[in-house]
């Protein structure tokens, strides 16, 4: 943590230790050859989880880790197979992130997909129909368009998600349950 004229940063230990958080042996296809490197990934997975957990955005960065984004490598104090049996166990599927609208990889004058359209909607059904046309490079009547004749059609284009997100706390149970399982597997191993 550094303090500025009066304030309080919060600076994640993962950026403080980026290295640590980065180092090729934490990666999800890692897997250690020999005794020296599973002692060298059991050190390393070890110093990032303490650190995760006693840093004060653990809460935050596992919950968006697991709830709104599939991220690769060691976060928040777990693996990507941890995240996964966590999000088996809350029932969550986190949107694939849309690469080629965040990139601006749109030509212009090229035909709008009406089930890409759909997608769109239905993955952000809170997001204006204007930030819509704009992912999709297109008019916000030619989104209208396309939302009236799914509705015409009787496609599903404007519902709200059923299913209603996790709380941090639910998601921090579902931590505890995976870690603890994990701990005792590992355990009985040695």
């Amino acid at each position: 943590m550094s303090k500025t004229m009066n304030e309080t940063v919060t600076i994640p230990v993962c950026v403080e230790y980026a290295d640590l958080f980065q180092h090729p042996m934490l990666e999800d296809q890692v897997t250690p050859k020999n005794v020296g490197e599973r002692r060298e990934h059991t050190m390393l997975v070890r110093k990032a989880e303490n650190l995760c957990l006693d840093c004060p955005l653990m809460t935050r960065c596992l919950y968006t880790a697991v709830v709104e984004h599939d991220v690769a490598g060691y976060v928040a104090g777990t693996t990507a197979r941890q995240r996964a049996e966590m999000r088996n166990l809350l029932g969550v599927r986190p949107q694939p992130e849309d690469l080629d609208t965040l990139a601006g990889v749109s030509s212009p004058n090229r035909q709008v997909d009406h089930n890409e359209v759909l997608r769109l909607r239905n993955a952000n059904p809170y997001d204006s129909l204007e930030s819509i046309a704009q992912r999709l490079g297109c008019s916000l009547s030619t989104v209208k368009r396309h939302l009236r004749k799914a509705r015409t059609l009787g496609e599903q284009a404007v519902a709200a998600p059923s299913v209603v997100p996790p709380s941090p706390e639910q998601v921090m149970t579902a931590y505890a349950v995976v870690t603890r399982r994990r701990s005792a597997a590992e355990e009985r191993a040695a």
